[in-house]
């Protein structure tokens, strides 16, 4: 084996791409600038709520305006930021505007790279001026083995930032990948990486068209994609490639960035779980303030482990402290799990009384 393994199956044959460190560490966010493309990939996971829709999400939630973007990125304490769609060169001035946008902000230490399947000379020089630190270009399955065809050896020559590729690791077609990443290397790009494949609400019927198969019951990957990717990288020992797991991605790279969220933006009240998530005890009345009152008078909760939440009309403490106290309580109580994400996603709640 030439390759050496990472956490939860995912693998490299040497270093990886500096984006993919923030996504390791989980410090980086996730900015979908529009969900219009023309690629027609027919593996395409991206929801149907953002599909083809001209919308921008920062990390799980719609951003309609540009101090939403930067409230996430503060949020997490975001390093860096992954610009994705869609395709954000259907919608290149709005791109540029937030690649501007966060350097200016958080400065030019603030890493962005960016997937795209335009392989322009022109966009690329526009999108290294507006501060671009790296570009993955994701070219049409049709193009692995024509790649020559491509302005993609003028742009890794031209452009300072880094420049790789980024497709996934399709069943049966270590072939074709094969030949696009020794193409890529020989072009100058300085990474490939290859993402194992994944079934989506979207993208279901490549069962039927393709003959897909789910991997096991307990994951949504394609069976035979790790085996491809590990076939192109045992061919091509010495070429930086990448093997994203689904797993890796599930497990490790989206828990990590929930507990940075949650780490940053939790109340002194709120526990952090390891998988990123929060409890708190909540307690709903119909007179919030007379219940936080009751509280504080009869059990002696001080005011910093008391929250009232008007917007979702509760109170929110320590889940310790509602643990011991909530059988006794005039009020609802509930000891409840949530994502620290924005929407905060509730996972489970468990009543006291």
């Amino acid at each position: 084996m030439s390759f050496v393994r990472f956490d939860s199956g995912s693998a490299a044959n040497g270093g990886v791409a500096e984006g993919c460190g923030f996504c390791m560490r989980g410090s980086k966010m996730v900015l979908f600038v529009t969900g219009r493309c023309r690629a027609g990939c027919f593996y395409c996971p991206v929801s149907s709520e953002k599909r083809g829709q001209d919308v921008v999400y920062a990390n799980e939630c719609p951003a309609l305006t540009d101090e939403e973007v930067i409230e996430e990125a503060e949020a997490m304490d975001a390093e860096g930021t992954g610009i994705t769609g869609g395709d954000p060169s259907e919608n290149l001035g709005r791109t540029i505007h937030f690649i501007r946008l966060l350097k200016n902000r958080f400065g030019k230490g603030h890493h962005i790279h960016m997937y795209t399947s335009v392989i322009s000379l022109e966009n690329a020089l526009a999108l290294e001026e507006a501060g671009l630190d790296e570009i993955r270009y994701h070219p049409r399955e049709e193009l692995w083995t024509h790649m020559d065809g491509t302005e993609l050896a003028k742009i890794a020559s031209t452009v300072k930032m880094k420049v790789g590729i980024e497709v996934p690791a399709l069943p049966g077609r270590e072939g074709d990948l094969i030949a696009l990443a020794k193409y890529a290397v020989s072009a100058g790009a300085g990474f490939v990486n290859l993402n194992e494949l994944e079934f989506s609400e979207t993208n279901w019927d490549m069962m039927d068209g393709h003959g897909y198969k789910v991997r096991d019951d307990l994951s949504a990957a394609v069976l035979g994609s790790e085996e491809t990717a590990v076939k192109v990288m045992e061919a091509l020992p010495d070429a930086p490639i990448h093997f994203c797991s689904s797993t890796f991605k599930d497990s490790v790279q989206l828990r990590n960035r929930l507990r940075r969220r949650a780490e940053h933006t939790a109340h002194e009240y709120d526990v952090v779980t390891d998988d990123g998530t929060v409890l708190k005890g909540v307690v709903y009345a119909d007179d919030l303030g007379k219940a936080a009152d009751y509280l504080r008078e009869n059990y002696d909760v001080p005011d910093e482990l008391i929250l009232i939440d008007r917007e979702r009309n509760r109170i929110e403490t320590a889940a310790w402290i509602l643990d011991e106290i909530g059988g006794e309580l005039p009020f609802k109580c509930y000891i409840v799990e949530e994502y620290p994400t924005k929407d905060r996603l509730e996972v489970e709640r468990t009543p006291l009384n």
